[in-house]
């Protein structure tokens, strides 16, 4: 095993993931990957079981490339006031290669999504949503943080007297650089916002940037639908039901 953890007080919990993971039983999420709720040291901890690779991966990730699990914890650490707290990660080998990685971070209390708002119509206070999460965006930006996956399950809010708190999950993929504006109206088109709502986010955005509201409204909404139509044409090719 290979571990690097923030705290030693994480140590026996990395060491013994697998069995606080398997006893855990509160699912956050059970998809390719499996996310759950484990208690420790008086905290409760956020636990993420990457999928076990194939074969191919195996060797890339021991050899050419760092496991999800290490990424997404160094990867929070160079952002570490957008993200929840990491604790560490930890990762196995099987006949010298990756078998299965674990990233560890603390419970982050959020009141919703961003997916909230944006699917929900009737939803309470969604303009003002809508600006402090171009506002966090920005900050985001600003710093040279591009998220390759900046999706709306990804992005927690949380409601502290009527302050919204931004905090992404799921930042193993992502890029450090000097974003141009092509790149930082593009990293609004996984969404899945409606155009009305999407205006309203890029409005304020292109304020904050100081560029033009129009040229950047129109830049978004032709990357978002881009991206919708990318994803009805994947499921129709796998048959599934698509709704416009």
């Amino acid at each position: 095993m290979k571990y690097v953890v923030t705290d030693k007080i994480y140590i026996d919990l990395l060491k013994n993931i697998r069995k606080y993971f398997y006893d855990a039983t509160d699912t956050l999420h059970k998809g390719r990957n499996e996310i759950k709720v484990v208690s420790f040291a008086e905290k409760n901890l956020v636990v993420k079981s990457f999928k076990i690779p194939h074969i191919i991966n195996k060797f890339a990730y021991t050899f050419l490339r760092d496991s999800k699990a290490k990424k997404s914890y160094f990867n929070s650490l160079g952002i570490i006031d957008f993200v929840p707290k990491p604790i560490g990660y930890i990762e196995f080998k099987k006949f010298g290669v990756l078998y299965d990685s674990y990233f560890v971070n603390e419970e982050f209390k959020y009141d919703f999504t961003i997916r909230k708002p944006l699917l929900d119509g009737k939803f309470p206070n969604k303009n003002e949503i809508y600006k402090a999460f171009a506002s966090f965006t920005y900050q985001l930006h600003e710093k040279g943080i591009y998220h390759l996956d900046y999706s709306p399950g990804n992005i927690l809010i949380q409601n502290k007297n009527d302050e919204y708190i931004f905090k992404v999950i799921d930042i193993n993929r992502m890029k450090f650089k000097v974003l141009s504006l092509d790149e930082r109206i593009k990293n609004f088109s996984k969404l899945w916002a409606s155009d009305k709502d999407l205006k309203v986010i890029i409005y304020e955005y292109a304020m904050l940037i100081n560029e033009d509201h129009e040229e950047c409204i129109a830049l978004a909404l032709k990357y978002s639908q881009a991206h919708k139509n990318i994803k009805k044409l994947k499921k129709r090719i796998k048959g599934k039901k698509v709704v416009d």
